[in-house]
């Protein structure tokens, strides 16, 4: 499968996923409120509160959308620029979701996930060339290069 296959592949199960968050009977804040109470116990982490848990998911949940759009448009800027526009449409329509508020905060944390998900696409489909050193160096020392032709001066 070619690499825009993987990414339309991720990005369905990314949508389904991101869809069962959204739908499934289980109240968001009850998640967040767990995870604090879990840190606050385990760790004894008391300055940790649900406001950072919250913006660390979004992070988290933002992170897969900005790889998955880079490597589906094979442009980290444009997976990272449509990862966002996504982020600001969620927003906007939080508004007429009674139980949901729209948030400023929300759209910088999805950004900086996006934006993640983005760089790390970019590190991984970036075509390095060369060093100009390590084509010079071989034949400052008298090692021939692969491929290139071994003249023999005595015959």
């Amino acid at each position: 499968m070619r690499a825009r296959g993987w990414a339309i592949a991720g990005l369905s199960v990314y949508a389904l996923a991101v869809v069962a968050i959204l739908v499934l009977p289980v109240s968001y804040s009850g998640i967040v409120n767990a995870i604090g109470d879990w840190l606050r116990t385990a760790f004894g982490l008391t300055g940790f509160g649900t406001g950072w848990i919250e913006f660390i998911a979004n992070i988290l949940m933002f992170a897969p959308l900005g790889l998955l759009l880079a490597l589906l448009f094979r442009r980290s800027w444009v997976g990272a620029l449509v990862a966002v526009g996504v982020s600001v449409a969620a927003e906007v329509l939080q508004i007429v979701i009674p139980s949901r508020q729209p948030s400023l905060r929300d759209i910088l944390a999805n950004a900086i996930g996006a934006l993640i998900g983005a760089a790390v696409a970019w590190m991984l489909t970036r075509r390095r060339s060369p060093h100009p050193l390590d084509e010079a160096l071989p034949e400052a020392h008298g090692v021939a290069r692969a491929g290139a032709s071994v003249q023999d001066p005595e015959h």
